[in-house]
């Protein structure tokens, strides 16, 4: 029965998959890629919760979640996974049909995971393919009926890390961008993320994007709470006092710099609800989501 309630689940993803355009998220040659070898295959994983989880990414794309009613705000949306799966039902498509249903014009960014590989630098790949995501999203926002000063950024967990790196690192180019067109989001949201690669750090998180030891500058850099300044995007953050995989410090640290540079934010932590929560912290009647729609509002996003 389990088995067969799968099997239906799966052909449903299908479908739903298959109403949302997927586009590629390179023209051409993907930055710092080698060619896989055969046996380097992308692996898509239906869990018994329902949740999809993918790894192995080779071929970075844009899922875009298009409203009926777009009101010219979009969001680019990257799931969490340790840096080592996508948890892109869970983090990925069920956000960007709640953002739909409320007008804003949703992307979910299948990036690549750091692997030597097929990677020349494994530590750059991901964050390449942030910077790319918002350089493609704003240069075709008239195709997709945004107003490309409304574009944010969010993230889970380890795609919290990848969403507050493009935040913070927005004008470090690491693409192709001819145009001069701005990498910077005009907002982030960022849940239950990992922020730090220093004593706070989600361990698993920098060993797969930098591996076992790490420069002194490599965990610098990615410790995105030393980067804020006047230009970093609002920023809008949730968390649980009680996740013991990636401690709310982290949250704590990056809305203390934000404040510290006067840059709007809100912050959310809850009493209890662990790592992993999703759209829906099962301990608290309270819901993140209808809190975010109104923090949006109230910055005219």
């Amino acid at each position: 029965m389990k088995q067969f309630s799968l099997l239906i689940l799966f052909v449903f993803v299908l479908i739903e998959a298959k109403s949302q355009q997927v586009v590629p998220l390179y023209n051409g040659a993907i930055p710092g890629a080698k060619i896989p070898p055969n046996s380097f295959k992308e692996q898509s994983v239906i869990s018994t919760d329902g949740n999809i989880r993918v790894g192995k990414v080779t071929e970075p794309t844009l899922t875009i979640f298009t409203p009926k009613n777009p009101n010219g705000t979009a969001v680019i949306i990257c799931p969490g996974g340790g840096y080592s799966i996508l948890s892109i039902k869970k983090e990925g498509y069920d956000v960007a049909q709640k953002f739909a249903e409320i007008g804003v014009t949703a992307f979910v960014l299948k990036y690549r995971l750091p692997n030597d590989t097929i990677m020349v630098d494994k530590s750059l790949a991901p964050l390449q393919d942030a910077l790319q995501a918002i350089y493609l999203v704003r240069k075709n926002a008239t195709l997709w009926n945004i107003n490309p000063n409304k574009i944010g950024v969010m993230g889970f967990s380890a795609g919290g890390h990848l969403a507050s790196s493009l935040s913070v690192h927005y004008n470090d180019a690491k693409i192709q961008n001819l145009e001069n067109i701005s990498l910077r989001p005009d907002f982030s949201v960022l849940i239950y993320p990992v922020i730090s690669f220093g004593p706070y750090a989600h361990a698993g998180s920098v060993k797969r994007l930098l591996g076992g030891q790490p420069t002194e500058i490599q965990k610098a850099y990615f410790s995105n709470e030393l980067h804020i300044g006047a230009q970093t995007p609002p920023t809008f953050l949730v968390h649980a006092n009680n996740d013991m995989t990636v401690p709310v410090k982290n949250s704590l640290m990056y809305n203390e710099g934000l404040a510290k540079n006067k840059v709007p934010a809100e912050m959310h932590i809850y009493q209890s609800g662990g790592h992993g929560f999703g759209l829906n912290n099962k301990t608290t009647k309270e819901n993140w989501f209808e809190t975010l729609k109104n923090w949006l509002a109230e910055n005219s996003f």
